[in-house]
């Protein structure tokens, strides 16, 4: 006869194993929402509801024109807002990453239009490849230097960054001059941001993605079934893979009839760019030590450090990814111009890289977060931009809506936490 004691290991041991049935995985995640676990679901709410009312408001809104314009649009500030999550998550704040993308862009276009000149040192214009690395490194160092200041001399995260906000728009103004701009003239710069793929290119591409996506997810299912860890339902992971391939194939087919007068002209490139960079981002912060350590810092920094993690260095390297990201978001924007003026970093460009971040669910507290977030948040700011566009409000409306959605978006935020807590999820 089967006694209590010897079902109880059974339990645990199906657990274990991944034998987790349909029906129990929907039923637990019902019940991980009713706690407070909201996900991604006030985001996808959100986008819905935004889409409703401008597309009532102006017809052009869900045209797919417009669908493409949007993902033009939302590039940079995505991007830039990939490296805030980083910062976020252990917890703190960079306030100068709209100035370091700033100074990545100007510097690019200066070392590839008059080339260096520091004094004695005088080197001749850069070709796009070497410019665009000599930036890019560049911007390491910033996020190196800010990241030195607050890990070894303990200058409080806010207080440097904000530093560095006004520092490098200082010198974003010094090398411009005063009303200052530079057009972009390398065709391989422009296409960043105005390159697009054909039609039959574009199917290939994104193809490709789902395949990867889906060898991938099944590989770490696998992967954990072999080392009876804890697995999602296989039905549940095949609709995942059928649910990206839809989507991939709604996006390319939207972006092959988005352009009219140059029917072959589909998908645009840094579309793919910033998906790449997802994937790549997010495999960092889920399959890797460092991801792993950057929640445990952001969660309870002392404790990672009993544990023996090297809190200093997670949090140098935080502010180094952010202000990396800052330097390629920076670069996009220059591509989508075409041009690098004084105004470079400016306007709302920081608060829409932070709060691309936080809308889209990376918690300002630390700990608790995806890359994913970044690019939800980009697409709620990006969609309300766009048609409060269409719909000629000001820019201070557009300001006022976005400051709500953030407000919002913090106090679900904060919701989400006290209801986790009082479930004992929290």
């Amino acid at each position: 006869m089967t006694t209590m004691s010897d079902e109880k290991p059974k339990s645990v041991l199906r657990e274990a194993q991944g034998s987790q049935s349909f029906g129990d995985y929907v039923s637990a995640y019902f019940r991980r929402v009713a706690a407070g676990d909201l996900g991604s679901l006030p985001i996808i709410v959100g986008v819905v509801l935004i889409a409703i009312f401008f597309q009532v408001q102006n017809d052009n809104y869900l045209t797919p024109r417009n669908f493409v314009n949007l993902i033009v649009q939302m590039a940079g500030v995505t991007t830039i807002a990939y490296g805030v999550v980083f910062v976020l998550l252990i917890g703190e704040i960079d306030l100068s990453a709209s100035y370091v993308s700033a100074v990545a862009g100007v510097g690019l276009v200066v070392m590839m239009t008059n080339g260096i000149n520091l004094g004695p040192i005088s080197i001749p214009p850069l070709n796009w490849y070497t410019a665009l690395t000599a930036a890019l490194v560049l911007a390491l160092g910033i996020g190196f230097l800010h990241g030195t200041l607050i890990t070894q001399l303990d200058v409080p995260a806010f207080i440097v960054t904000l530093a560095g906000f006004m520092v490098w728009s200082g010198v974003v103004q010094i090398i411009l001059g005063t009303g200052g701009m530079l057009r972009v003239t390398d065709p391989v710069i422009n296409g960043i941001a105005n390159a697009y793929l054909s039609h039959q290119w574009s199917w290939i591409v994104v193809g490709a993605i789902v395949a990867f996506y889906a060898g991938f997810e099944l590989w770490s299912y696998n992967f954990r079934q072999q080392k009876k860890l804890a697995t999602k339902p296989l039905s549940i992971l095949w609709i995942q893979i059928g649910a990206a391939a839809i989507a991939g194939a709604f996006i390319v087919q939207v972006a092959n009839t988005a352009n009219l007068t140059n029917p072959d002209r589909g998908l645009p490139l840094v579309g793919i760019l910033m998906f790449v960079m997802l994937a790549i981002l997010s495999y960092v912060t889920t399959q890797t030590p460092f991801g792993r350590y950057l929640y445990a810092v952001g969660g309870n920094a002392e404790a990672a450090r009993r544990a023996g993690v090297n809190v200093k260095q997670i949090r140098l390297w935080a502010f180094m990814l952010s202000s990396f990201m800052a330097a390629i978001g920076g670069i996009i924007l220059v591509s989508r111009l075409r041009s690098v003026s004084t105004n470079a970093g400016g306007g709302d460009l920081l608060l829409n890289s932070i709060a691309a971040a936080v809308i889209g669910g990376t918690s300002l507290f630390g700990g608790r977060g995806h890359v994913s977030s970044a690019i939800l948040g980009a697409l709620v700011i990006a969609s309300l931009d766009n048609g409060m566009g269409l719909l000629g409000w000001s820019a201070g409306n557009k300001l006022i809506v976005t400051g709500i959605v953030l407000v919002i978006a913090v106090l679900l935020d904060s919701f989400s936490r006290r209801r986790q807590k009082a479930s004992g999820l929290g």
